[in-house]
């Protein structure tokens, strides 16, 4: 809005409401090549809520192979791991999630063997979250049905 000021000349108002379609819950994201490592720090981040933001954020990228093997170069499937014991439900449900779309891409099967995430998802066949148990058993089907999932089983 335009208001005049002293002189007679306009000035501008800056409102300090948040614009309509601005969504506090979501983490603000970098583009293009900073993306991914800007996630890969908050997700280490001590506060759940920075945590929680930047596995949404990162829920949306991984459905690009592109995205899901940047992930895997930088190094994203170690922090995941650790993850994927966290106290909070949400932060594991997430995980879970993100790692459900990363072992729809080949890169990100591979990914999954090469850092031994099997053997700590299998942790979460028994958590009291459902949608971790379910996340958690599509992952183990999908890699159970692929070739290069065999060997993880035996």
């Amino acid at each position: 809005k335009s208001f005049p000021d002293k002189s007679g000349m306009a000035s501008t108002l800056i409102s300090a409401k948040l614009p309509p379609d601005v969504d506090p819950t979501k983490a603000p994201i970098a583009f293009g090549r900073r993306a991914l490592p800007k996630l890969n720090r908050e997700i280490q981040s001590p506060e759940v809520l920075t945590q929680q933001r930047a596995l949404m954020a990162l829920c949306d990228l991984v459905h690009d192979p592109e995205n899901v093997y940047q992930a895997v170069q930088i190094g994203f499937l170690e922090n995941l791991k650790i993850l994927l014991l966290h106290h909070d439900s949400t932060v594991r449900q997430k995980t879970t999630e993100i790692l459900y779309i990363m072992a729809m891409h080949n890169v990100g099967r591979q990914g999954l063997i090469q850092n031994a995430v099997i053997p700590v998802l299998t942790e979460l066949l028994d958590d009291p979250e459902d949608i971790c148990r379910k996340n958690t058993h599509q992952v183990l089907d999908m890699m159970a049905e692929l070739p290069e999932g065999r060997g993880i089983f035996q």
